[in-house]
């Protein structure tokens, strides 16, 4: 008796029954829930029957009391007529059921799609979907899905499938972080040269965070070739008179090779390799020859300009030119935009060079203090990096008290991102100096090396 009624329980059935139990007409159904009525009444009633979208049964679970998801189970004969699958609405379900958790709906409706590889499509727009939607925890199943099942491995579909992986792979934990890079990396030459630009971009990115600055400066190289490359060619199409389709980029075409230059200068100086690091400032310092700028473009170009003043003053002080300081705070004053990335390059330099600095760590007190907030991990790594420079200058001026508070904020900036090296580096400094360390100090260590550790 129990499996006679639930193979009778259909989507329409259980609509009407609700239809029934609250005493509504199709009018008042229509009403609450902003399907019309004749649209009603061909889903319910007509012959054949209408088909029902997903945002309509979320409709009509809203005008019944119901939460998200009701009778999701049941909406997979909706999404295959004749055992053909209808991509408008498969599409926007196993969105909906990635977006509210309902995996064993989106299970059911995958295998019967891998049935038929040709449904990969489908898999890969909704992986998209989610993904620009900034889902993309929910993205990586179904990205998973197409690397696994795509046979063609140099398709566009399986390359940016990878690409998506790694960039929803890229967080806090340094050790994770670089087995993306490896697992992308291979992948990067195939995708569409739109999706290269950006993915070399976010290589660098990555193994700067893991101090990597061998890669970071191949990762320059090939990214500035390339924009220059794509920059050709776009200039080519537009002097042939041809209708210039947009360039599908996270950036525009003259922040690709401005970033090209900037990134390889900084992993320069990040070797102590200030005067390589100096020439690369040139190539980004005006952009203003380069063709195709709108007025995006051209804010970009103005963004670059102030970059490259802003590092040329962090290159001149790290090589000791401290007389400097004032020029550079002044700047600093007038692009308070540049005052973090600034105050670490006057740490590290008064670090080096014992310049007394009391004064503007009072200044800046407020904007030193909002490190704290800092919740990504290159912003992060900077507040480490701020730090550990900070721990040096104390231990030269004696404060070993206000060094050991500063190595304590070290390590937990090191067990958020994960970064085993700069936790040990830290650790070794604790201990070097725990003779001065106070019980509170202990304290914090412990609970710091317990968390580490789990």
């Amino acid at each position: 008796m129990g499996e006679s009624k639930a193979v009778q329980r259909t989507l329409r059935s259980e609509i009407q029954k609700n239809v029934k139990e609250n005493g509504f007409t199709l009018s008042k159904l229509s009403e609450l829930s902003g399907i019309s009525t004749g649209h009603l009444s061909e889903m319910l009633n007509g012959n054949p029957q209408r088909a029902i979208t997903v945002g309509q049964l979320d409709a009509m679970a809203t005008a019944f009391g119901f939460a998200a998801g009701w009778l999701y189970e049941l909406y997979p004969e909706e999404c295959f007529a004749k055992e053909r699958v209808s991509r408008p609405r498969a599409i926007p379900y196993l969105i909906r059921c990635a977006e509210i958790g309902f995996q064993d709906c989106i299970q059911q409706v995958v295998s019967r799609l891998l049935d038929d590889r040709k449904n990969l499509d489908i898999l890969f727009s909704v992986a998209e979907q989610l993904f620009e939607n900034g889902k993309r925890k929910e993205s990586v199943p179904f990205y998973k899905l197409v690397i696994e099942n795509e046979k063609d491995s140099h398709s566009d579909r399986f390359a940016i499938s990878q690409y998506r992986l790694f960039r929803a792979s890229q967080g806090a934990d340094a050790e994770e972080n670089w087995k993306a890079v490896i697992r992308f990396e291979l992948y990067r030459t195939r995708l569409p040269e739109n999706y290269q630009l950006d993915g070399l971009i976010h290589l660098a990115n990555a193994c700067f965070m893991l101090r990597k600055w061998k890669e970071v400066e191949s990762y320059a190289d090939e990214l500035r070739s390339l924009a220059m490359k794509v920059y050709q060619n776009e200039l080519r199409k537009k002097k042939s008179g041809k209708t210039l389709e947009p360039l599908r980029t996270e950036r525009h075409l003259v922040a690709y090779y401005g970033q090209g230059f900037l990134a390889k200068g900084v992993a320069l100086q990040m070797q102590g390799l200030y005067e390589e690091a100096k020439k690369c400032v040139q190539g980004y310092a005006d952009l203003g020859w380069f063709e195709l700028l709108d007025d995006t473009g051209r804010k970009v170009v103005k963004e670059y300009k102030i970059w490259a003043t802003a590092n040329l003053y962090t290159y001149d002080l790290l090589m000791g030119k401290t007389d400097l300081l004032p020029d550079y705070l002044n700047f600093l004053s007038m692009y308070p935009e540049e005052i973090p990335a600034g105050l670490l390059a006057i740490m590290e330099a008064a670090s080096k060079y014992d310049i007394a600095i009391e004064d503007i760590l009072e200044q800046y007190a407020g904007e030193i203090d909002r490190f704290y907030e800092y919740n990504n991990p290159v912003n992060i790594g900077r507040h480490y990096n701020f730090r550990y420079h900070k721990i040096v200058y104390e231990l030269k001026k004696g404060r070993i008290t206000n060094a050991l508070e500063e190595i304590l904020c070290c390590l937990d900036l090191a067990d958020q991102l994960k970064d085993h090296e700069a936790f040990k580096r830290c650790t070794s400094l604790f201990w070097e100096h725990r003779q001065h360390a106070s019980e509170q100090h202990e304290r914090v260590f412990q609970e710091i090396i317990g968390r580490f550790a789990e």
